[in-house]
């Protein structure tokens, strides 16, 4: 199938890794420019680049002006069609909510929220001035399926979706749609890496990290995680005219692990 998505030029946070680097790595193949934003480069990263359809850019997200920086870079190549808002963080809570500090608050909405609110902030202008683009944000099912382990990082969800769908409907009418994608547990260092997830609950409960995992994957129907490269092909057709009606919607890929309508 062809997206028509050739030729077109796409800014990616969190792309170094994970579900932002397999959603760069699927709009490069797609013949898309890309501007890789991350706080760091890894050899993943550093080959896309190789392949001149990849462009790193180091950024900190989390600081003010790190958003328009990247923004920036894209618009050096001449315009913006896509933006991907994919970076993000979770830390579990395992002693709950009283000791959770203001400034653990604060930086979860910042990287969770305020770098999605700052990077579209950024791009906006320009795909109103050509009367058309994408915003393709990555939140969470715990954006509505609440969990005090992580209880900031679902508020901060919640609201990231929230934030979409409002903008959405100001946009929506000059030519911009706006989605979001609400995976559940991904195959990725957030939950599987020695200080994700699975990790963290397995030191604190003396429990294996992969049973950890297993337990997780069971709550889904499938019984397995997402994989990342899945969670971009949704990237992909949400951001491709083959979607050209979608816009204010939030599809949830998690196996099944929502049961509710």
């Amino acid at each position: 199938m062809d997206l028509g998505l050739t030729g077109k030029v796409a800014v990616v946070t969190g792309a170094s890794k994970g579900i932002g680097l397999a959603t760069t790595r699927a709009l490069a193949d797609e013949g898309v420019q890309v501007v890789a934003g991350a706080r760091t480069t890894t050899d993943e990263l550093a080959a896309l680049a190789a392949t001149g359809r990849v462009r790193p850019v180091r950024v900190d997200l989390s600081s003010p002006t790190g958003a328009a920086d990247l923004v920036a870079e894209a618009l050096a190549l001449g315009g913006l069609d896509i933006l991907v808002n994919n970076v993000g963080a979770v830390t579990p809570r395992l002693t709950g909510f009283l000791d959770v500090t203001d400034e653990q608050w604060l930086h979860s909405i910042t990287l969770n929220l305020l770098a999605a609110v700052r990077t579209t902030r950024a791009a906006l202008p320009t795909m109103l001035a050509a009367g058309h683009g994408t915003i393709v944000t990555v939140s969470s099912v715990n954006a509505f399926l609440p969990d005090p382990t992580v209880i900031d990082y679902s508020a901060a969800k919640a609201a990231l979706t929230n934030f979409a769908k409002s903008l959405s409907k100001e946009v929506g009418p000059r030519g911009i749609r706006v989605n979001t994608i609400s995976p559940g547990p991904v195959a990725t260092d957030l939950w599987l890496g020695t200080d994700g997830v699975a990790a963290t609950i397995g030191r604190a409960s003396g429990r294996a990290p992969d049973a950890i995992a297993e337990h997780a994957a069971a709550d889904s129907v499938t019984g397995r995680f997402t994989r990342p490269d899945e969670i971009a092909d949704l990237v992909l057709l949400l951001a491709s005219d083959r979607a050209g009606n979608v816009t204010g919607a939030d599809l949830t890929i998690d196996g099944g692990l929502i049961t509710t309508l």
